[in-house]
């Protein structure tokens, strides 16, 4: 006679979640990036008071004793190449890498796509009202600070002149959406996977924190910014809740189990 053992159940990785329609997500998504490139274009016009504010940004950074933006920019103008790159990951990487996001989520972690859509529509949406309150120009077009344009200057670069930029609002800074979004990239890999690297995936907001900077796109206080709105989203926003794991029933090791036997065949 022989002890039955429970067979093993593995473990819920992930909740179960239907996949959302893809039509209706497409729209949704299309939806979110339009409306980050359309909607700060309502928030134009406010140039005296976006410089009057870039210089208030800057006094209360040196007041906080922040580091230099101008010492991140110049490892960066130690030579072409590496300042070239980081226009480049600027330029290029910000929208693929989200979308990339969204849509591995979606094939794979259907729970985790609904949440991390949900979170980055409520950061945007937060991020659009700020330039209506608080219209910031960046520090690369603060006279006095030594920042120099370096996507203009060494290229590639995403803006034209503000004058004739209609594309995109320049004196919306604050806070820093490039940062938002890369962070939650991160954050969302993390909460999605099991890998022991997946923290590695920190180097992207990190890299895009010292892009931003050292551009003379973003101050310090616009990743901080947007860093607080991507709190408050986390925080409202509920996560996916994981399956809860079942119980395994340990099968009794050989000696205890030949003593219960011995001791139902008395």
């Amino acid at each position: 006679m022989t002890a039955r053992t429970e067979p093993a159940v593995p473990e819920a990785d992930a909740p179960v979640t239907a996949r959302p329609p893809l039509p209706r997500e497409f729209l949704l998504v299309a939806g979110l990036f339009l409306v980050y490139k359309l909607g700060r274009q309502l928030a134009t016009g406010h140039t005296a008071t976006a410089f009057r504010n870039a210089h208030r940004v800057w006094d209360w950074e040196r007041a906080l004793h922040l580091p230099g933006e101008g010492d991140v920019q110049s490892a960066l103008l130690h030579g072409d190449v590496l300042v070239h790159l980081a226009n480049t990951y600027y330029a290029t990487v910000h929208f693929p890498a989200t979308l990339a996001l969204l849509v591995w989520l979606y094939l794979r972690r259907p729970a985790h796509y609904l949440w991390a859509r949900r979170v980055l529509a409520a950061v945007t949406a937060a991020a659009l009202v700020l330039p209506f309150t608080f219209p910031l120009a960046p520090p690369r077009m603060l006279a006095g600070t030594g920042l120099v344009d370096t996507a203009r200057r060494y290229g590639p670069s995403v803006y034209g002149p503000p004058a004739h930029d209609h594309l995109s609002n320049q004196f919306a800074a604050m806070p820093s959406l490039h940062f938002g979004w890369a962070l939650m990239v991160a954050v969302a890999l993390i909460a999605a996977t099991r890998s022991a690297w997946r923290w590695l995936w920190l180097l992207h907001p990190l890299i895009t924190l010292l892009v931003i900077v050292g551009t003379a796109n973003h101050y310090w206080l616009d990743a901080l910014a947007a860093t607080a709105l991507l709190g408050a989203a986390l925080a409202v926003v509920p996560p996916p809740r994981r399956a809860p794991v079942p119980v395994r029933r340990a099968a009794a090791p050989p000696a205890a189990q030949d003593a219960v036997l011995v001791g139902a065949g008395r």
